[in-house]
């Protein structure tokens, strides 16, 4: 071949490379832009996947966080026997050598509290509930209460840190991102994973909540939460600046899209897509987030479900109802926070007006999403971190006592999309330090909640500096028995 030809082969391979690169460039931007151009919603998922693992029981979550750790046995866990207990110590043969932090770690003695409060048995199945969390207990039927969560973390920031994320150290995807990743979402007007922060009436301290927590970690951005404020503008800089309307922002968010599509044709960075993708998304969300949040058009009754504090912006009632709207309108996963359930001290004090912030408005949103149908299908999650300990942290009287961090067993509560209805889960010993049947390992709830969205847990991954990372990193498995 002579030296002209081979010239024009290689500009023919050039071309043809180039053409290929952007052709592959419109197709992303196409699915970005308009997912459902490439698939169908109701028929497979928008996201990574090309199709369920398994047969979908939930289409989107909502995940009520009780952060900084409920107190198990003060709430579902229900030990009569441990009045006898009062102010003896825990025996070392239950305790069993086991780590405990430096806030309790120097006291001369471990005297057991017995709960304060009253327990008593509702629902078909009989589940104990505490008389602080009476309309809860209303819903004893539609609930599934697990009592048997555990974790490796024993400290605020790495145990919330790893049942969000999978991991104690920073920097892994949030739950909510592994999900947007996963399916998508079939609403092209809001994200796929939305954050609400709930104020709290009790004087109990609380730790921070950093924006980690829902970020995307090494997938690509546009799959982070979005966190809606509850003052002010929801989101940040949505609003057109002074003088700019929305024909003006129109034609200037086509002009950045041509340029940054250039931009990506050059050096095939995704995130230039998902800045794309990003600004379009706030384009529309200048629309679909005012009519989100105005709730003037719930009707009273509605409105009754979650309690007098539905009506203020930032209230945990405030936030479920907007968990209720976002699960109309599609939104896969919405993560609810709520501080001030760290009790190491005054905990009967504090732990009464935290119930108050979020008894009813649980109750509420689970009857409200029944009552429209969508219970059915929508994966409803509370809990915290870990739990607390059944000694006393601090001085211990007939009405007061505190509680230290405890990760050997917790109680969480789940109900709808593929739930069984009215069950209590697992047990724990006398004192509520260890299991003793049916113990769920974090990974073990992050692998069902997938399960119940039709994911496989070992299949959903992503490689990243030279491995296949996952949710539930290598471990992980579907408890089958509280699924219906």
């Amino acid at each position: 071949m002579d030296p002209r030809q081979e010239g024009m082969l290689r500009e023919t391979r050039r071309h043809f490379f180039s053409r290929a690169a952007v052709g592959i460039g419109g197709v992303a931007l196409a699915s970005l832009l308009n997912p459902k151009l490439l698939s169908a919603a109701e028929e497979r998922p928008l996201g990574e996947l090309r199709a369920f693992h398994v047969r979908p029981r939930a289409r989107r979550v909502i995940w009520l966080f009780m952060a900084d750790g409920p107190s198990q046995m003060d709430l579902f866990d229900y030990k009569p026997k441990l009045q006898e207990w009062f102010d003896k110590d825990l025996p070392d043969s239950v305790r069993g050598g086991q780590r405990i932090t430096t806030m309790t770690s120097g006291q001369a003695r471990f005297p057991i509290a017995p709960s304060l409060f009253k327990f008593q048995q509702h629902g078909a199945h009989g589940a104990w509930i505490s008389e602080l969390l009476p309309h809860t207990a209303s819903i004893a039927d539609e609930i599934t209460i697990v009592k048997t969560l555990h974790t490796e973390a024993i400290n605020h920031d790495p145990a919330i840190t790893f049942i969000l994320t999978g991991s104690q150290l920073p920097g892994r995807p949030s739950t909510g991102a592994w999900i947007s990743y996963g399916l998508g979402s079939p609403n092209e007007d809001l994200p796929a994973f939305v954050v609400l922060t709930s104020s709290w009436s009790s004087k109990a301290a609380s730790q921070a909540l950093f924006a980690r927590l829902w970020g995307s970690g090494f997938l690509p951005t546009r799959h982070q939460g979005v966190a809606l404020r509850s003052q002010g503008d929801p989101v940040l800089y949505l609003a057109n600046p002074p003088g700019v309307g929305s024909t003006a922002r129109r034609k200037m968010l086509d002009g950045l899209a041509e340029l940054n599509e250039k931009k990506y044709q050059a050096q095939g960075d995704p995130e230039i897509l998902t800045r794309i993708a990003q600004y379009e998304m706030a384009f529309r969300m200048q629309t679909s987030v005012p009519e989100l949040i105005d709730i003037s058009d719930e009707p009273q009754h509605v409105l009754d479900l979650y309690g007098p504090e539905v009506r203020t912006p930032g209230t945990f009632a405030y936030n479920c109802l907007l968990a209720r709207r976002l699960a109309e309108r599609g939104v896969r996963f919405t993560q609810v926070f709520i501080r001030g359930w760290d009790h190491h001290g005054d905990l009967p004090k504090n732990i009464r007006p935290q119930c108050r912030d979020v008894d009813q408005p649980c109750a509420g949103l689970i009857k409200d999403l029944k009552q429209r149908g969508l219970l059915e299908d929508t994966l409803v999650v509370w809990g915290g971190e870990f739990g607390r300990t059944i000694y006393s942290q601090g001085t211990l009287t007939q009405e007061n006592y505190g509680r230290d961090h405890h990760p050997r067993n917790f109680a969480m509560w789940l109900a709808g999309g593929g739930i069984r209805r009215g069950l209590v889960y697992g047990e724990t010993d006398d004192f509520s330090y260890n299991i003793i049947e049916n113990p769920v390992h974090v990974h073990d709830l992050q692998a069902t909640m997938l399960h119940c969205l039709g994911i496989d847990h070992e299949q959903l991954t992503y490689r990243f500096q030279g491995r296949d990372f996952r949710l539930t990193d290598i471990h992980g498995r579907v408890v089958h028995d509280i699924l219906a």
